[in-house]
């Protein structure tokens, strides 16, 4: 790119189409230990703070679920959520409704977009402790 010597921007917030945005914005605060910082009837956000960046839900009317790992409706978004236990965090997000898919730690939101848990990698300081890397 030509003339382009910094950032343009910065990432404020991943915006998830769905149909209900207070209610994925509540299992994905569940999921997350994130408050709900934003809530309105069509759209809300789940970050640390109201000053920070997070995950938003924005109301889709007629928003179709996606379909994996049948490429009929693509994915549209896809979360990787880092955990120190797979088998426990499984079933915690369970019992917050969401979905098991085939593949080992994939599962869809109550909305339907599927997110992995992923084992914690080592330079991550464990979920659990509540520490943010950074």
């Amino acid at each position: 790119m030509t003339g382009v010597t910094g950032p343009i921007g910065r990432l404020h917030h991943t915006i998830v189409d769905c149909p209900d945005p207070a209610g994925l914005a509540a299992f994905y605060s569940a999921v997350l230990g994130l408050p709900i910082t934003y809530r309105d009837e069509d759209f809300a956000v789940v970050a640390t703070s109201s000053r920070a960046s997070g995950l938003a839900f924005q109301r889709a009317p007629g928003n179709r679920p996606p379909t994996w790992p049948d490429p009929a409706v693509p994915q549209q978004i896809h979360l990787d959520v880092m955990v120190d236990d797979v088998p426990a965090a499984s079933a915690a997000v369970l019992s917050l409704g969401a979905t098991p898919l085939p593949g080992t730690g994939v599962f869809a939101d109550p909305a339907g977009h599927p997110f992995c848990l992923i084992p914690r990698p080592g330079w991550a300081p464990p979920v659990a402790d509540g520490t943010m890397p950074g």
